[in-house]
């Protein structure tokens, strides 16, 4: 699996912190930028990562801005990206079993980054629901959004 990572200089940190531990999980991780916490525009690097996905390059992404929030509209943008904005290890939960996220998107200023780990694996680890019978209208409603 490979996951490529982006992120404005409010993310920076908690970016480099999440690479890492994907890291040590055994992943692949491109790093599309920033490279330092100088001032950048953050849907630079959430157009670049949505992107990076939707292609190929990587399997999945994660985006980190101040908030999370400039960054996942920005990837949200990009025709065939499902980023999600997680705040507790249940959204990171419900964002992979009932809408089937392939970007993940966390504020570097308002989260802390050991939760940061617990939702990247809490995403890693679960299954989308739409693989299962039970969970087709999952898979519909993807389908759904993947036609927006």
């Amino acid at each position: 699996m490979k996951i490529v990572v982006a992120s404005d200089h409010g993310g920076y940190a908690l970016k480099l912190k999440v690479a890492a531990h994907l890291k040590e999980r055994g992943i692949e991780v491109e790093d599309l930028g920033t490279h330092s916490e100088e001032s950048v525009d953050y849907p630079v690097y959430g157009k670049a990562c949505g992107e990076a996905v939707v292609s190929g390059r990587g399997d999945l992404g994660m985006v980190f801005c101040g908030t999370g929030i400039g960054i996942s509209i920005a990837a949200n943008k990009v025709h065939g990206v499902r980023c999600a904005l997680v705040t507790s290890v249940e959204t990171a939960h419900l964002a992979k079993e009932h809408n089937n996220a392939n970007v993940l998107a966390m504020g570097g200023r308002t989260t802390d980054p050991e939760l940061a780990v617990r939702m990247t694996d809490e995403w890693l680890d679960t299954v989308f629901a739409g693989e299962t019978e039970s969970g087709q209208r999952h898979a519909r409603r993807v389908a759904m959004l993947n036609e927006m």
